[in-house]
């Protein structure tokens, strides 16, 4: 389960129950789970702390209306697909969120890549890492592939599994130890032994393993948000981040649903094609039996394009 401190807690409950009125424009789902945790993997979450804007921002930048006005929302949901089909993004970019993410470290450096987005993390040079660490589900460990250098082949064995999660477990509970001693401090924080100094946190984080949780603070735009997703919910992204873009992906359904269900047609359920591909496309519409040496495609590219087709 993820873990929330109790100042944390405490600070969610406050600020639910501290509503008021407002003129802006807001978002009837995203009040619904406004400030609350999402549990994701082991340790880690999700919660929206802020956002602006919502589905009528993204139109009204789109139009530079004023306001709702006589529109209907078919007509709003008809824009929002024409924009999205077109690729068209700076009306995307009038609607912001900030999320609260708690996640492995190993998570966030892959995070940190999209670099489209405010970023403030929690410090470890000021503050004292909790003992938490993500420990994976058997089922999501396994060997590497032998045709993709950055993915994972079949799941290991349950003996093979056992010694591993034997193997991490033991690794970050044996680090973390060696981490309070050398910061020569328990972990309410007081001190072990009075007459030893202890190293400083931002020399002590360096022997904590990458599995270690981290938080912080993400704000970005829509569009910068679908950039996002478009990668990490996509089935080939990895596991460990694809389940926080699911979790991300389920906010922005409440937060636009219209613009969610453009962006899942457009985007995630689409498929593009190179000059060429489309090329042999229209052959094979044509009634042509083609091979790849009909082509100039690559093989990894025909192999991707047979299977955009759903041709075995």
């Amino acid at each position: 389960m993820s873990k929330l401190s109790e100042d944390q807690s405490n600070e969610i409950e406050e600020a639910r129950s501290n509503v008021s009125s407002t003129l802006r424009a807001v978002s009837p789902g995203m009040e619904e789970i406004l400030y609350r945790s999402m549990p994701v993997l082991d340790h880690g979450f999700v919660r929206v702390v802020d956002y602006m804007g919502n589905d009528g921002a993204v139109v009204q930048a789109a139009r530079v209306s004023y306001g709702q006005g006589t529109r209907q929302v078919s007509e709003d949901r008809a824009l929002i697909h024409y924009l999205l089909r077109h690729w068209h993004t700076t009306p995307f970019e009038m609607a912001e969120i900030k999320l609260h993410v708690k996640m492995p470290i190993f998570v966030a450096r892959q995070w940190i890549r999209h670099r489209m987005a405010s970023v403030n993390e929690y410090s470890a040079r000021y503050s004292v890492l909790d003992r938490e660490f993500y420990i994976p589900r058997p089922e999501h460990l396994a060997a590497q592939s032998t045709s993709n250098k950055q993915g994972r082949g079949e799941v290991v064995g349950p003996q093979e599994a056992d010694r591993v999660l034997r193997l991490l477990v033991e690794d970050a509970e044996r680090n973390y130890d060696h981490y309070l001693e050398m910061l020569n401090s328990k972990e309410d924080g007081t001190r072990v032994d009075d007459a030893r100094t202890g190293l400083a946190r931002e020399l002590a984080r360096m022997n904590l393993s990458l599995n270690y949780y981290t938080q912080w603070y993400w704000k970005t735009d829509l569009h910068n948000l679908m950039n996002f997703l478009r990668l990490r919910a996509d089935l080939h992204a990895q596991y460990e981040i694809r389940v926080y873009a699911e979790t991300i992906l389920d906010v922005m359904k409440r937060w636009v649903p219209i613009t969610h269900e453009a962006f899942v047609e457009h985007r995630l359920e689409a498929a593009t094609f190179s000059g060429e591909a489309l090329k042999a496309l229209r052959r094979l519409l044509a009634g042509e039996k083609l091979e790849q040496s009909d082509t100039r495609m690559p093989k990894r590219e025909w192999e991707e394009f047979r299977a955009k087709l759903g041709i075995a």
